[in-house]
């Protein structure tokens, strides 16, 4: 009984001391602790003695024990922590009259602005935006296109195949697009489908593996050519200006019937001829034509009842006629130089 009296008034004594413990720095906290804590300290020294208490007051006195070591632990972190926060005050030593550094504005990125730009441009004739995968299957990205199980585009040399399966691709048009709303979407369609495409081309200044895509699709009764060719030339003059002409050459696609190229006079020359233009006063930057009826028809659209149109436009091209950038290598570089010309720009 007179060794768990002793033991509990050396517990009361240090829980006075500790209680009032003061330090002037972080060394003075640290010897504290080592005093108290440490293998040799004065708690340490309480739990080795505890070893001799008689088994029926070990309950009792180990209880006290472990509220000390507790209670020595808590006081040496409050001096440490109350400590570190007055010195980190000191060290930084703010001026708080002193001016803010100057933030240098940021940017939208060249393709965003034409990107934003064109979805705009069609915004207001009704056109809404839809997107999709990017990793698409051959029978969105070629065989509901119409394209022959021969055709040049299913190469493996103008496009990137998962090689774990030969019919999973990155998608090498937003085509594929068209192709998923007209399976999901009863007419009248009117959609814009911008995103990134992929195509195994060396990269140069007029080409990359990687570019971005805006296409256009208009499915209704009664939609004809003259339609698709008011729409391009609103568009036309409303990206590159009031005075912007447009021309359209036969071509080909094979999920459009017929199907044209359309070419904007030059505005780096006004139509003069330049090396932009190679001299013609003409650029081209879209292909177009009325959707084909066999891809209608396997959207299950009715050809006898509905017609449409579709259009698809580079957007580096556009952006590099609009800016007259003439590498298109700078739009994936990210160099500061070149991106901080475009602070300012909005869409």
């Amino acid at each position: 009984m007179e060794e768990q009296i002793r033991m509990k008034e050396r517990i009361e004594q240090l829980v006075s001391e500790i209680d009032s413990l003061k330090a002037a720095s972080l060394e003075e906290v640290e010897q504290l602790r080592l005093k108290y804590l440490s293998k040799k300290g004065m708690v340490s020294v309480l739990f080795d003695d505890f070893k001799s208490v008689p088994a029926e007051m070990k309950r009792d006195v180990g209880q006290l024990l472990n509220d000390l070591k507790t209670r020595a632990n808590q006081r040496i972190d409050s001096l440490k922590s109350s400590f570190d926060r007055g010195e980190s005050v000191s060290k930084v030593n703010l001026d708080l009259t002193r001016p803010a550094g100057h933030i240098q504005p940021g940017s939208r990125h060249p393709l965003s602005v034409v990107r934003n730009r064109i979805i705009k441009i069609f915004d207001r004739i009704g056109f809404t935006v839809a997107e999709g995968p990017e990793i698409e299957d051959d029978l969105h990205n070629f065989s509901a296109l119409n394209f022959t199980p021969d055709h040049p585009a299913r190469d493996m040399q103008d496009t990137f195949f998962i090689a774990t399966n030969p019919d999973i691709l990155l998608r090498t048009h937003t085509s594929s697009v068209q192709i998923r709303t007209m399976e999901t979407t009863n007419p009248p369609i009117r959609m814009i489908f911008p995103g990134r495409v992929f195509r195994n081309e060396a990269i140069s200044a007029r080409a990359h593996c990687i570019f971005h895509q805006v296409e256009g699709l208009y499915i209704n009764k009664d939609v004809s050519f003259a339609d698709l060719k008011q729409t391009l030339m609103y568009f036309a003059k409303e990206m590159f200006g009031e005075d912007t002409e447009i021309r359209l050459r036969p071509s080909y696609f094979p999920f459009t019937e017929p199907s044209g190229e359309m070419d904007v006079s030059c505005n780096i020359c006004g139509g003069t001829g330049c090396n932009i233009c190679k001299y013609t006063g003409w650029v081209e930057i879209l292909g177009c034509g009325m959707v084909d009826p066999n891809t209608l028809e396997h959207c299950g659209i009715d050809p006898q009842v509905y017609t449409g149109f579709a259009f698809g436009m580079g957007i580096e091209r556009i952006t590099m006629l609009k800016y007259q950038v003439k590498d298109l290598r700078l739009f994936f570089e990210n160099d500061v130089r070149f991106l901080r010309q475009f602070t300012g720009y909005s869409v």
